[in-house]
């Protein structure tokens, strides 16, 4: 077997290459990102790249044009070597990581503090926590070993119960009691079983008692460093209802390394199966979190010894793959989990880098498509604590989606696919520099005018922009209900082009990619699907339950996605109900808000195992009933005229204003 060497360009890194490894195996080895989100099988044409010298074995693939490929253009998961080669990795195939932390939402976006205050009534009490002893030193008269001098001295200054000790400290303490004269900060966790030792530090160090908390998404992985002891005062001093968002001293947030490996769950667990498959999915999240895990370290100025406790919250499937347990049955009829409740586990046992005292608690599930994501947004989203009937909905490539209240709590999962994400549309791409954002279409020349992140020049279309754009074609007449294009309109736009009938929404010249952005009717066809599962999941969990969407009082939209949707936008292409406007709340990031609460709170925990264990999940793979809404859901923005009456009506009101000037 020969081995070359490939060289990836604009990063200017060297990695070998096996003579039968294609080009995305070896960058997803050697760490190096290509969209790929098909998993590598060349459906998805996402992982273009371009030979700059050297030769390769590559067939020619209906996604790559001939003069592309005349001009080295090739899909990476299709390309292997023949000899040593010079790779460019072009903008549209590359993670960019930089919009992740430079994008602000809207103003329908809840600020901070606001948003803090959704749930009430708790207070700082962290269940991993520090105390400040001085012990007597041994003498004849008290030789009372190191350990149950220690133990002695917690119970009678900080009137605790008996402690329990974790055996990995017991390495070092005799030397820890001595070296810091017999002065030392205790850090104790608090569990089912009562209160646990878990690590001793010389001198007061009280307050500096640290936590991390991780959102483990499919597509991003976002971090924060909170200050607990901090906090305790903070809360303290301010009043219980102030917020909590003085106590965070870091936030940032990095794309999932899986992505290389699949845009979805599904194809990720199927990925997990191959030989070798599932100990590599662990790697890569493995890698991602503790490169957010040192950006906060490094941000904030925190020693990592300093950190005492780490929250995680993720999908199921994530969960799984975090811990390296075997997906497989997830996806599989009955749909069963390894486990929904994960005891604490050591955080160095999964390869975290942080100090083996440390204890990662990962949020509980409640079945395989309704994770501790979703537990942790019910929680930060206060939905338990209040009287009126709550739609959470966190929408993505999976629709989670949540109805309840105080009393009760109803949930399940629909399969939406990755066009949110710009999955599946020929030139979708992540919320990245130079996604179009924002579209809208003059109805009288249906000539678009687009934003762009970062006012760069287009690259491709990210989810906002894709319902945007899709809601004002449909206003403007350029498609039908059916998502069908107008092909008799007085504009160029609307063409024929390689794959079906087109718009065109930025020409080559004006485009960074060097060709045409377009939306075919593929596309819409794939964005019509993904909001008719939102929907007729919502519909569908709401019957079951015997309430309409009009009983609804409170709409809250979760998830990174929320922070860019248009509301009116997301109504008027039928993938949120038609309810009063002043009913939407938009939170964010739910799931990391639930894991900033339990960090703080050891109330919190206990809400947290409540809200998962009381919690009933509804299945909608097999269900009829979903299945029809579903079918009914096909059309923009429903079949059902009577579902949307004020779209209906503000369309017809935009086409009466419109008629006069045509």
């Amino acid at each position: 077997m020969s081995q070359y060497r490939v060289k990836f360009l604009p990063i200017d890194k060297t990695f070998p290459i096996e003579d039968n490894e294609t080009i995305l195996e070896a960058a997803m080895r050697s760490g190096i990102h290509i969209n790929a989100s098909c998993g590598g099988n060349g459906a998805c044409g996402k992982c273009r790249i371009k030979i700059r010298e050297g030769e390769t074995r590559s067939p020619a693939h209906p996604k790559i044009a001939q003069w592309e490929y005349d001009e080295g253009v090739r899909l990476a998961c299709m390309t292997r070597p023949h000899g040593d080669l010079v790779v460019e990795i072009p903008f549209e195939s590359q993670v960019d990581r930089v919009a992740l932390k430079k994008r602000k939402g809207p103003s329908h976006i809840l600020s901070a503090i606001d948003v803090d205050r959704l749930v009430q009534g708790w207070s700082v009490d962290p269940s991993v926590f520090k105390k400040y002893v001085e012990l007597p030193p041994p003498s004849p008269e008290d030789n009372l070993n190191d350990l149950a001098r220690l133990t002695r001295e917690i119970r009678k200054t900080h009137l605790m119960s008996d402690v329990s000790v974790d055996f990995r400290m017991l390495k070092t303490l005799a030397a820890t009691l001595r070296k810091a004269d017999w002065r030392v900060t205790a850090t104790i966790v608090l569990t089912r079983k009562g209160y646990t030792l878990i690590n001793v530090e010389p001198g007061n160090t009280e307050e500096r008692n640290y936590s991390i908390v991780i959102d483990i998404g499919t597509t991003t992985v976002c971090g924060q460093l909170l200050d607990l002891a901090r906090c305790q005062v903070y809360r303290r001093t301010q009043g219980p209802d102030n917020g909590t968002q003085e106590c965070t001293l870091a936030e940032t947030a990095d794309y999932n390394a899986q992505i290389s490996y699949g845009e979805d769950v599904i194809s990720r667990i199927v990925f997990a199966q191959k030989p070798g498959g599932l100990k590599r999915l662990q790697e890569v999240i493995v890698s991602t979190i503790n490169g957010v895990i040192r950006e906060l370290l490094e941000m904030s100025g925190i020693e990592v010894e300093l950190v005492s406790h780490l929250v995680f919250a993720g999908n199921t499937t994530m969960t799984h793959l975090v811990l390296g347990l075997d997906p497989k049955y997830i996806m599989m009829s009955p749909y069963t989990p390894t486990s929904n409740f994960i005891p604490p586990v050591r955080a160095i046992n999964i390869g975290l880098n942080v100090k083996d005292h440390v204890f990662t608690y990962i949020f509980p599930g409640v079945a395989s498509y309704v994770g501790g994501d979703i537990v942790a947004g019910v929680l930060g989203s206060g939905i338990f604590q209040r009287d009126e009937v709550t739609l959470f909905i966190d929408v993505g490539t999976n629709g989670e989606i949540v109805i309840g209240n105080k009393d009760w709590l109803t949930c399940t999962s629909c399969s939406a696919g990755p066009a949110f994400e710009g999955g599946g549309i020929k030139f979708g791409m992540r919320a990245g520099s130079g996604a179009i954002e924002q579209v809208k279409i003059n109805p009288s020349t249906y000539e678009p005018m687009i934003l762009t992140i970062g006012r760069a020049k287009p690259a491709g279309i990210c989810g906002s922009g894709l319902i945007d754009g899709v809601a004002e074609l449909f206003e403007a007449g350029v498609i039908g209900q059916n998502g069908k294009f107008n092909r008799d309109l007085p504009t160029a736009r609307v063409r024929e082009g390689e794959s079906g009938w087109e718009y065109v929404l930025s020409d080559a010249a004006e485009s960074q990619i060097g060709r045409d952005i377009v939306l075919t009717e593929a596309d819409l066809d794939n964005l019509i699907r993904a909001k008719a599962a939102i929907y007729a999941g919502c519909k569908t969990l709401l019957d079951s339950v015997g309430l309409r969407f009009q009983d609804v009082e409170r709409v809250i939209i979760a998830g990174g996605f929320g922070h860019s949707i248009d509301l009116e936008r997301a109504q008027t292409i039928g993938l949120l109900p038609d309810v009063a406007v002043d009913k939407f709340l938009f939170v964010g990031n739910g799931s990391l808000l639930g894991a900033r609460l339990l960090s703080f709170s050891r109330e919190m925990l206990k809400q947290t195992e409540r809200i998962a264990k009381t919690m009933t999940n509804i299945e909608l793979s097999n269900n009829p009933a979903f299945m029809d809404e579903f079918i009914a859901a096909l059309f923009i923005p429903h079949t059902d005229e009577n579902a949307f009456p004020r779209v209906i009506e503000q369309i017809r009101n935009k086409k009466e204003q419109v008629e006069p000037h045509v």
